[in-house]
Order: C-alpha cells, then sequence, then structure tokens
C-alpha cells in the first residue's frame, strides 16, 4: 500500500502529514510550498505517495487543536522505521518531556540511556522526521538558551510560548 499523505495550513506554515499502514512517518512544516518536502520522503522511504485527506483527518484535527491550546499530548501512531536505535530511543525520550516544560540534550541523552551522547541528541532532532508531535522545540541547551530549530528559532519561542499560555503567539 502506498504512503497517504496530507497538507494543511498552520499558523508554523503548511503542515505536510505522510503515513504508511504502522502510523506517521513524517509531520513537516513548510514555509512555502511541501512538494519538495513530499519528495524527500518519497525519495528517503523507497515509496509512493498519494494524497488522502481523510486518512490522515485524526492528524490534521489533532494539530487543530494542538495549535488552539486545546492539545497537550498526541495520539497518533509513529512510524520510526528506518531510523536508528538511539535516534528512536532519543525521540521516545523526547515525548515524555511534558507540555509546557523543557528539557536539556545532556538530560534526554540520559533518559536515551546514553550518557554523554548530547550532541547525538541534537542531531537526532535536527533529523526528526516528525516535528511536533515529537516536541523536539522543548529540548534546549545545558544553558537554557533555545537553540537554532532547524534555521527557525522563532517557531521554536512560539511554540514553547503557545504551550506557556502565552496569548496570540501563534496569530
Amino acid at each position: 500500500m502506498p504512503l497517504r499523505y496530507t497538507t494543511t495550513p498552520t499558523p508554523i506554515g503548511v503542515a505536510l502529514a505522510v503515513e504508511s499502514d504502522d502510523g506517521l512517518v513524517a509531520l513537516r512544516f513548510a514555509e512555502g510550498s511541501p512538494e519538495s518536502l513530499l519528495d524527500q520522503i518519497v525519495a528517503a522511504r523507497r515509496e509512493p505517495a498519494v494524497r488522502d485527506d481523510e486518512a490522515l483527518d485524526s492528524v490534521v484535527t489533532q494539530l487543530e487543536h494542538y495549535f488552539a491550546g486545546e492539545l497537550r499530548s498526541f495520539d497518533i501512531p509513529l512510524d520510526l522505521a528506518g531510523l536508528t536505535p538511539f535516534t528512536r530511543a532519543a525521540l521516545e525520550a523526547i515525548r515524555e518531556i511534558p507540555y509546557g516544560e523543557t528539557a536539556g540534550y545532556g538530560e534526554v541523552s540520559i533518559t536515551a540511556g546514553v550518557p554523554r551522547a548530547a550532541r547525538a541528541v541534537g542531531t537526532a532532532c535536527a533529523n526528526t522526521p516528525i516535528s511536533v508531535v515529537i516536541p523536539v522545540h522543548r529540548v534546549v541547551r545545558s544553558d537554557g538558551s533555545l537553540g537554532e530549530y532547524g534555521g527557525r528559532p522563532e517557531v521554536k519561542r512560539a511554540l514553547l510560548a503557545l504551550e506557556s499560555g502565552i496569548e496570540g503567539v501563534l496569530a
């Protein structure tokens, strides 16, 4: 069965959601057109993709509720096939960071079972195929500074502000 995808506008860009039969494969945000993101995912997975808005309706609905400040955790099965065991462990550890809180890269590496792998956690965050649902925006530097968030630190600030209950940050 081919991958299924949809797109939806969000306050941080057009969301491209892609799923397999096993779960969400990718959730990426584009400032412009998401077609190049889709091409990258299809090439990496070596599977065709078909648009299926209905299949991803739950993902879109949960995103809408998250951005409205009404959803604190996602109930979406994930397909992390193809990721290294450490990357999967790091991303699972990141999913445990509570809504509205942050953790340092070093803390995540300890939770993932590989102390002193903070830089590898940074790489896992930078390369995560699933944004927001895996809240890599909640991972900060050891000095408390935010870091880059894929070259869009303003998005990271906005997501953390949203989760802190600051009104109007994603208007």
